[in-house]
């Protein structure tokens, strides 16, 4: 699947560069009628982050999600500040269809554990970011020493399927995914879906990802400055 992403922050929809909140650009004030121009267009999942969120650790931005979810039809995985199960709950109460844990699968690895049990896996995503394969955490604000395929592994042997991997100094810089890392990952861990995210800036990268092995692509800046098209993602997905 491809998943146009749309990043909140302030009841807005925006671009960080590498991750950066001083490095913003708001690409649209409503992010509702965004979601419904991806809907419109044939697209049926949406990629949503919670900037704020992922910054402080709580939801910040539930009435657009609520509104976003209200007014679209579309397949919704959500991320952003979601550490614990009562926020997992809260989401998926309200038709998200499944969730994004990215710091706390690193901080707090039992939640991901619970969260499977209690949730399914198909609800449940781990979000795998950082430089140099060594994982970010709190927003990309923080450094560890853990390796991208050290919490791939441990996440899998609790039930994760699904991953989200993004090479922070790819993100937003159109320079192209780390095609050679996502596909690594791929091969090493075959019964995972690794979902690459970070640096797509052409359709040729999708279906370059494609051919590596990879199923589901998240797509960002590239839509917003114009290098890709909705109606280009919709031919690419056939």
């Amino acid at each position: 699947m491809i998943f146009p992403a749309i990043d909140l922050r302030n009841g807005q929809s925006v671009r960080l560069y590498q991750g950066d909140y001083n490095k913003e650009t708001v690409i649209n004030s409503d992010p509702i009628s965004q979601a419904q121009q991806i809907q419109a267009a044939g697209l049926t999942h949406l990629h949503l982050v919670d900037l704020d969120g992922a910054k402080s650790g709580k939801p910040i931005n539930l009435d657009i999600i609520t509104a976003l979810r209200q007014n679209t039809q579309l397949f919704i995985e959500l991320g952003g500040g979601i550490r614990s199960l009562a926020q997992i709950k809260q989401y998926l109460s309200l038709g998200i269809n499944r969730v994004i844990i990215g710091s706390a699968a690193l901080t707090h690895p039992e939640l991901v554990t619970e969260a499977v049990a209690q949730f399914g896996a198909e609800s449940i995503v781990v979000g795998v970011d950082g430089r140099q394969e060594q994982v970010a955490t709190d927003g990309w604000l923080t450094a560890s020493s853990t390796t991208f395929s050290e919490i791939i592994q441990a996440m899998q042997a609790v039930g994760v399927i699904n991953f989200i991997v993004t090479d922070i100094e790819r993100d937003g810089t159109l320079s192209g995914p780390n095609i050679a890392l996502l596909s690594r990952l791929q091969q090493k861990f075959p019964e995972t879906n690794i979902i690459a995210s970070g640096g797509i800036s052409t359709i040729t990268d999708i279906e370059d990802l494609q051919t590596a092995g990879i199923k589901d692509i998240i797509v960002g800046r590239a839509l917003y400055d114009g290098n890709v098209t909705l109606s280009a993602l919709k031919e690419v997905m056939k």
